[in-house]
């Protein structure tokens, strides 16, 4: 991987050198990934490649108004973020929506005409579903939390941002982005508790309980 200033590999990016996106594809799209992917532990690979491409497109057209006051992973990763957001609304909306045709594995291949049977080194399916299940249910917390908690926590914990990154990204200073990240999570955790046993969302309480963390919420 080349050892460029990145400064120097996004002027050159906006310049229109094919080689200087392809560098900064290198340099971030596993990066974008990961991240895309612990947003929404359910996507699948072919979900967090659709997702990537509208996340690098999105730099393509944006990449002009980067001004550099932030890294640029914070700023990609913000992308991804709203771009993974928005992929789940469409998933969930066609999913509501039906209109997919059922596989039958009895159905035999037009080819050879053997019948399915797929092999996996999956978890039992009940392992499976109870994680999915889990995860879709942080997943759900978050939605309900709203912005800027959502933000700030999504960033911080799948991000992996430091204090000092999410200082400069979200124009904060540091004792201000550990208390409002005090608090985000004070509302996750009573969000995460009613989303987990299964109650409908209200109100937040005015004075949440303190000192909760994220370990037991994302343990779970």
């Amino acid at each position: 991987m080349s050892a460029e200033p990145e400064v120097q590999l996004l002027a050159r990016c906006r310049r229109g050198d094919a080689a200087a996106w392809d560098e900064l594809f290198d340099r971030h799209y596993a990066a974008a990934g990961r991240f895309i992917f612990q947003l929404a532990s359910d996507f699948t690979r072919e979900d967090v490649e659709e997702v990537c491409q509208e996340v690098f497109l999105a730099v393509i057209k944006n990449l002009i108004f980067f001004q550099g006051d932030s890294q640029f992973q914070t700023w990609l990763f913000r992308i991804a973020a709203n771009k993974a957001r928005d992929y789940r609304e469409k998933q969930h909306a066609a999913k509501r929506g039906g209109g997919q045709v059922p596989l039958s594995l009895q159905a035999e291949d037009s080819e050879t005409g053997l019948t399915i049977d797929p092999p996996s080194q999956s978890p039992a399916p009940d392992v499976e579903l109870l994680n999915v299940e889990r995860a879709e249910l942080v997943r759900e917390a978050l939605d309900q939390i709203g912005e800027p908690c959502r933000e700030i926590i999504e960033l911080r914990y799948f991000g992996d941002l430091s204090y000092e990154e999410l200082s400069t990204e979200l124009k904060l200073n540091p004792k201000t982005v550990s208390s409002r990240l005090s608090k985000c999570l004070d509302k996750l955790e009573l969000i995460a508790a009613r989303v987990f046993s299964g109650e409908k969302s209200g109100a937040l309480p005015s004075n949440p309980v303190k000192g909760h963390g994220p370990k037991g919420l994302y343990a779970r």
